[in-house]
């Protein structure tokens, strides 16, 4: 069974058409979409760690910037 995405690929072409692409292929847009999602979770877990080792259930900006150290 296939992993639902959460990031739409229409999202994934407009990054990389502000970053300067011209023409931006559908495997382009889901590879780029499953490197950013999977940096995204990796990210997340790494800040809800922060967030629980504070004694907090929400995580805060701060935890993610922390995270991506």
């Amino acid at each position: 069974m296939a992993t639902k995405r959460i990031i739409p690929l229409a999202a994934m072409e407009r990054l990389m058409k502000k970053s300067g692409a011209n023409r931006v292929s559908e495997e382009a847009k889901a590879a780029l979409r499953d490197v950013l999602e999977e940096f995204g979770e990796e990210v997340s877990e790494a800040a809800i760690k922060f967030a629980v080792h504070a004694g907090r259930k929400t995580v805060k900006a701060e935890d993610i910037k922390l995270a991506t150290r």
